[in-house]
């Protein structure tokens, strides 16, 4: 039987894909479809207080490389498609690969952006106020979200909004695509895979998460809220 590695390069996705590294966007993607992903532009944040221009640099190339292999595996399983070979196993693997690139994507860009602020949280904003509803007061999720924070392990923090049950919750997602509570709206978004911080805190994850607060854009994740 055909290892995972083997189906990955059977669909032209070689050791990079396999990596999380950036490969070339597909030739002619959205000549006959939906255009490709565009990888958005952060660099407005180099300079933020507590994040270095080299860990900021090396955290956006590795977003890029999200972007580009969510858009190859699109096309592969558009060129699979076309070919009838959407029964097999090949494409299935495709298919399992593509929530982890594609939530790589989107969770960063969601990272990104509520990222580069400097004014602190008001606890009489509209933010403010349904965090209070929630959690009792602003304090108390801002301890209860920096202990998510904090967690051992890699993945992502967030605080994300139950629209249906009208509250707030602070999740763990461990992995990309693992841990996502249904129908939930991500209001801030907190990125703890290692590469978020070594090259400036080296294993001090919780001096990366205060720093992290200190740069919160509290407008961006405001505007979330549905």
């Amino acid at each position: 039987m055909p290892s995972r590695r083997e189906f990955m390069k059977a669909a032209g996705l070689g050791g990079a894909a396999l990596a999380g590294g950036a490969v070339p966007a597909a030739a002619g993607q959205g000549e006959a479809g939906p255009p490709a992903y565009a990888a958005r532009d952060f660099s407005r944040l180099v300079g933020t207080a507590g994040f270095s221009e080299t860990l900021l640099k090396n955290h956006f190339a590795l977003y890029q490389g999200y972007v580009a292999n969510t858009n190859r595996l699109l096309e592969s399983l558009a060129e699979m498609g076309r070919a009838g070979k959407l029964a097999a196993p090949e494409a299935a693997e495709l298919r399992r690969r593509l929530g982890w690139e594609w939530n790589g994507m989107r969770l960063h860009e969601l990272y990104f952006g509520n990222l580069g602020g400097t004014k602190a949280l008001d606890p009489a904003g509209k933010l403010g106020r349904a965090l209070a509803r929630s959690f009792g007061s602003v304090d108390a999720w801002t301890k209860d979200f920096k202990a998510v924070g904090t967690m051992r392990g890699i993945g992502w923090a967030g605080l994300v909004e139950d629209g249906a049950g009208g509250r707030l919750f602070n999740i763990w997602a461990n992995e990309h695509d693992g841990g996502h509570f249904a129908g939930a709206v991500p209001i801030l978004i907190l990125d703890v895979f290692e590469h978020a911080y070594l090259v400036d805190y080296g294993l001090k994850k919780a001096d990366y998460v205060e720093a992290f607060f200190k740069a919160v854009d509290w407008a961006a994740a405001e505007a979330r809220l549905e």
